[in-house]
C-alpha cells in the first residue's frame, strides 16, 4: 500500500462520538489491514494478548500478528461490533483468536485475562499494552479527581496489572511491547493527564526493560503521533478534525496499518538485540527521545 493510498485531512469529515468511540461509525473508515502485505510465519505458534484490540491501531496489530501465524487474545472494554469484526479480519488469515471483555483498570480482570489466555492457548509470548484513554481539557483546572483516576487507571495502572498477571507465565525469549505517544515527548496543552500517563508508560518501559533483561526478556514501546483511530472522533471537536495531522511535516494523519509492522518487528526475533526502546511512527516530528 502506497502513502498515496492514505486520506488526506481534506478526506477527514467532521464528525463526535460519545466516549469511547466505535471504528464502525467512522468516516472514513481507518485503514487497518494491507491485503497486499503476506505474512511469513515470523509469529507461528505463538500467543499474543493485545489490550484494545478491538479497533485503531490495536485492531491492526491484531490482523498483522495473525497473518503471522500467531494466536490474539483480544481484550477490549465496550465495542462488541468493533471486536466482532478484528475478529473476523484476524480469523481470515488463520488466525485463531480469543475475545476478552472488561476493564483493564481492574487488577483482578487482568488476572482473568491471563488466566482464560493459559486455559485456551497453553502460554503467552507476546504482551502489547495498547488500551488508552484520552480527554480534552483546556485547563489543568477542568481536569476532575475522576478523570484524572480513570486515565492513569486505562492507561498505566493496567500495564502494571496486567503485566504482573502475565510476567510468570513467560519464558526466555518473550515480549512486552508498550504504545506511548508523541505527547509524553512533546507535551500537549489539552491533554495534560494523557501526556503525563504517556509519559509514565516511557519510563515503565525503560525501567522494567532494564529489570527484565537478566531474564531475556525483551521490553519496547512504539510512541504513535496523530493516528486516525476511535480516540480522535471521540475527543476532537468535529472542527478540529479536518485540521488533524496536518501539524506534522508529512501534514496528514497517520493510518493504523502503517503502524502495525512495527509491534511484528518488536514481537519477532528480528529485533533480538533492541529492548528499552522507543519507535517514533508520527509522520515525520523530530523527537530525539
Amino acid at each position: 500500500m502506497q502513502e498515496k493510498d492514505m486520506y488526506t485531512p481534506d478526506e477527514l469529515k467532521p464528525q463526535q462520538q460519545p466516549v469511547p468511540g466505535k471504528e464502525s461509525r467512522m468516516d472514513p473508515q481507518p485503514i487497518y489491514d494491507d491485503p497486499e502485505k503476506k505474512g511469513s510465519g515470523r509469529l507461528k505458534s505463538k500467543t499474543a494478548i493485545i489490550t484494545g484490540g478491538d479497533s485503531g491501531i490495536g485492531r491492526a496489530i491484531s490482523v498483522a500478528y495473525a497473518k503471522e501465524g500467531c494466536n490474539v487474545v483480544i481484550v477490549y472494554n465496550i465495542a462488541d461490533n468493533d471486536a466482532d469484526e478484528t475478529k473476523k479480519a484476524a480469523e481470515s488469515y488463520g488466525g485463531k483468536v480469543l475475545l476478552i471483555k472488561g476493564d483493564i483498570g481492574d487488577s483482578s480482570f487482568c488476572n482473568q485475562v491471563v488466566e482464560r489466555t493459559i486455559q485456551e492457548f497453553g502460554g503467552i509470548d507476546i504482551l502489547v499494552n495498547n488500551a488508552a484513554e484520552q480527554h480534552m481539557q483546556k485547563s489543568l483546572e477542568d481536569i476532575t479527581d475522576e478523570q484524572l483516576l480513570r486515565t492513569f487507571k486505562t492507561n498505566i495502572f493496567s500495564m502494571f496489572y496486567l503485566t504482573r498477571a502475565a510476567l510468570p507465565h513467560m519464558k526466555e525469549g518473550s515480549v512486552i511491547i508498550n504504545t506511548s505517544s508523541v505527547t509524553a515527548f512533546k507535551g500537549n496543552q489539552n491533554l495534560i493527564d494523557y501526556s503525563a500517563s504517556k509519559g509514565a508508560v516511557t519510563a515503565f518501559t525503560r525501567s522494567l526493560s532494564q529489570n527484565l533483561a537478566g531474564r531475556k526478556i525483551r521490553v519496547n514501546q512504539v510512541a504513535p503521533g496523530p493516528i486516525w483511530t476511535p480516540l480522535i472522533v471521540s475527543t476532537l471537536e468535529p472542527a478540529a478534525i479536518q485540521n488533524f495531522g496536518k501539524d506534522t511535516p508529512m501534514q496528514r494523519p497517520g493510518q493504523p496499518v502503517e503502524l502495525a509492522e512495527a509491534y511484528v518487528y518488536l514481537a519477532s526475533s528480528d529485533s533480538s538485540y533492541m529492548t528499552g526502546q522507543t519507535i517514533h511512527i508520527n509522520g515525520g516530528t523530530i523527537i530525539n527521545g
